[in-house]
Parts: structure tokens; sequence; C-alpha cells
């Protein structure tokens, strides 16, 4: 073989070496692989279609979303009024302020209340398949305070009340409203109870509500026409 020959040959045989076909598919450079949304283990190559194009990751899912600190300043917004919930225990009356209650049905008639987790009140909702929705007057301050009160006992939070039984239930008086409902159903949710229930025995009066709003109390500054019923 002449030299030039040799020489033609030479190059052919580098090019050939230096081909990026002669490199398995595994040594691509680490930029060129594409991302998965899920490890490999998890989506195992054989089960993958070969025209499927590779997923790529989503940011919001990944997302682990506000902390509670910003959750609760949202809720703070959330203008309620305040209510006292009530029911009977082992050892007599049980009761605790409430602000996330609302009406949930007209018909059948239902209300829906948020107790928090582990509480006293809402162990006797449960037992005893019944409780107390007050809504309370723009005066009763004090009495939304002891009832929320952590320290205060069962017995503190009921002192100088005027109470009564309705339906087994123990009913303040005064109230701007209160219904007597039977537990319809309870669920979980976080550290809250979701607790439903139906109305059994209904007393509107007249008077202006007690709000709850920014993590203080506050009223109503329009007039509010009386309603008895």
């Amino acid at each position: 073989m002449n030299a030039r020959l040799r020489l033609v040959a030479d190059r052919v045989t580098t090019a050939g070496a230096a081909s990026p076909a002669a490199c398995p598919p595994s040594e691509a450079p680490p930029h060129e692989q594409p991302l998965l949304a899920e490890p490999p283990h998890e989506q195992p190559p054989h089960e993958q279609p070969p025209h499927a194009e590779p997923l790529l990751a989503e940011p919001l899912h990944a997302e682990p979303g506000p902390g509670a600190v910003r959750c609760l300043g949202l809720y703070a917004k959330l203008a309620a009024g305040v209510t006292v919930v009530t029911a009977r225990g082992e050892d007599g009356p049980l009761g605790m302020t409430v602000s996330a209650v609302t009406s949930l049905s007209a018909r059948p008639p239902l209300l829906l209340a948020c107790l928090r987790d582990g509480s006293r009140t809402l162990t006797a909702v449960r037992a005893r398949r019944a409780f107390a929705v007050h809504l309370l007057r723009e005066e009763q301050q004090e009495l939304a305070g002891r009832f929320a009160s952590p320290t205060t006992t069962a017995a503190e939070r009921f002192a100088g009340t005027d109470t009564r039984q309705v339906l087994g239930v123990p009913v303040l008086a005064g109230a701007l409203a209160w219904s007597v409902c039977l537990t319809e159903d309870v669920r979980r949710y976080g550290d809250h109870h979701l607790v439903v229930g139906r109305v059994a025995a209904v007393h509107v009066g007249g008077g202006r509500p007690l709000l709850w709003h920014d993590r203080r109390f506050g009223a109503l500054t329009e007039p509010v026409p009386d309603a008895a019923g």
C-alpha cells in the first residue's frame, strides 16, 4: 500500500473511532439526560411506551404549600359570628366558644360546626349525639372569652349563667338565638372535626350579633331589626 492510500485509511479508521454512534446511550453527557417526574425505580423502563415523551417535573405539585402561620393569617380575615356550643358531659354540662359555624341545609334543617380535636365538648357531642349552638349578642364578649379560655374549668364556664335543659342539652339563656341539634355526622379533617347536626329545636330573639374578625371582637355598625320566634 502506498503512502497516499495508507493516509486515507488511517483517516477513515480515526473518524469511525470518534463517531457518536459508537458511544452507549447511558454514557451521554448529563445535560442531555431528560428530567423525570418520578424516580426511575417507580417507573420501570419496560412499562414506558416506545413513543412516550419524557415527563417533565411539575414545580407546582412539588410545592409543600404555605406554613401554618400564613394560613392562620388568612383565616383571621374571615369575619364570623361568635357562638358557644354546649353538650351534656358525664359530670355535667360542657361547652366551648366556636366561630366556625354555618348553616348547611334547610330541608332537612342542618347546621355544621367545627370543633377542635381533643376537646371534651367534642367527646360529649359524639357520645350523647346531641348539642346546642348559641349565637351570642354583641354584649356577651365576657361569656365568649370565658368559654374560650383553656384554663377555665367547665364549672367556671357555666358559673352565674342561667341554664335550662332542652332535649337533655344545656341551653344558655340570653343568647341572640339558639338551636338544639341531634348529631348526624362527625368527621375529622386535620386538627378539627366537622360536626353536622339536625336542628330539633330553635329559638330566635332580637338584638345585634357578636362578631369575630382579625383576632378580636367586633359588632355591626348598622341597625338590626328585631325578629323573635
